[in-house]
């Protein structure tokens, strides 16, 4: 049980900033035509930020079961990878049923944490690691959702622009320091508005012009700017 209320411990931070966050996204769920419940399930579900603002726009757009999907895939790649790496510092009591069970909310930041833990990790801790701030996330959905409901509507809009602020928060440190970051966020910009006003392009709907313009941004960037090996590796 120690390794748990480390976990428990180590996830008191995230769980707090994953409370804030998702405040916004439960405004968006309301705004977007959506009720509380509907809002809850899909941050239980899908404990995933950019996913879930994605695929908000795209429920509310009307988009298809499939572009839902693919939208999904191509925004969580990473995740698979990072799960990938955590896989290397799980302890070896670690079983197959519980790795998939990690893998569920292995977020950006409960990642960074896991790998930090000084000890190899097990599937208590990581289970401490993740509890709160899977419980952060739906309170914050539930709690920005309701509030939407009790604000006045200038208010709620206004606020409804947290999230964006969020990304912008997470890019532009990062863009400064790393052209290919900032020239893929332009690119992604650019076609976007290409999609928007563009009549051609604009017929096209609001989660495939996602899934193109996140596939060509990136595609485009990885051609341009491959990561170079490093010495020693194969």
């Amino acid at each position: 049980m120690n390794d748990f209320k480390q976990g428990i411990k180590d996830g008191i931070p995230i769980a707090l900033g994953y409370l804030a966050v998702s405040f916004s996204v439960g405004i968006m769920v309301i705004a977007s035509g959506l009720n509380w419940f509907q809002g809850a399930v899909m941050s239980l579900s899908n404990v995933t930020s950019a996913g879930q603002f994605a695929g908000i726009q795209v429920i509310a757009a009307g988009g298809t079961i499939l572009e839902l999907i693919l939208t999904q895939v191509i925004i969580n790649l990473r995740y698979a990878l990072m799960s990938l790496s955590l896989s290397q510092k799980l302890d070896e009591s670690v079983t197959l049923w519980q790795r998939l069970v990690i893998a569920f909310a292995n977020t950006d930041e409960i990642f960074a944490v896991a790998m930090a833990h000084q000890k190899s990790v097990t599937f208590r801790y990581m289970l401490g690691l993740q509890s709160l701030p899977i419980l952060g996330w739906v309170i914050g959905t539930i709690l920005g959702a309701v509030a939407c409901n009790l604000m006045p509507s200038s208010l709620s809009i206004a606020m409804n622009v947290m999230l964006y602020g969020m990304f912008i928060a997470i890019v532009v440190p990062v863009a400064k320091e790393k052209c290919p970051v900032l020239i893929a966020a332009a690119l992604s910009v650019g076609l976007s508005c290409l999609f928007y006003y563009i009549p051609i392009l604009k017929s096209v709907s609001t989660g495939m012009s996602i899934i193109i313009c996140t596939v060509v941004a990136a595609g485009v960037c990885a051609a341009l700017f491959p990561v170079e090996k490093q010495e020693g590796e194969e």
